[in-house]
């Protein structure tokens, strides 16, 4: 069965491993699509970022990021907003950077996936 043939309310098997790691990532932290897939131990940072774009709008998908820790294009400010609220470490950049807009700053956000929240131990 293919998924465009799947039901509405029927996730691939992967896309819901892939989620459930998106919604242990605690606030304040990002996992990159490399480390989502090496979590799991199947598929890569491309099939992360496909089911991500696909169903990631139910999970708080600007957690799960580009190893470079720019902001996914498109979302920024949404983005940007999140990681303001919920403390995420950020690289400023400097006024003369296109868009002014900072990076997730990875060796302080980077989450691996060790010290699990309360909620998901």
């Amino acid at each position: 069965m293919s998924e465009e043939s799947l039901p509405a309310d029927t996730l691939p098997d992967y896309a819901e491993r892939v989620l459930e790691v998106a919604e242990m990532i605690p606030a304040g932290r990002v996992m990159t699509y490399g480390d989502v897939a090496e979590w799991l131990e199947e598929g890569g940072p491309r099939q992360v970022g496909r089911v991500m774009a696909l169903y990631g709008g139910a999970v708080p998908w600007w957690r799960v990021i580009r190893a470079d820790g720019v902001l996914l294009p498109g979302h920024e400010l949404d983005a940007l907003g999140h990681y303001r609220a919920e403390g995420t470490p950020l690289r400023e950049v400097s006024r003369a950077s296109e868009g002014h807009v900072p990076r997730v700053d990875m060796k302080r956000a980077r989450w691996d996936g060790g010290e699990r929240t309360q909620d998901h131990v």
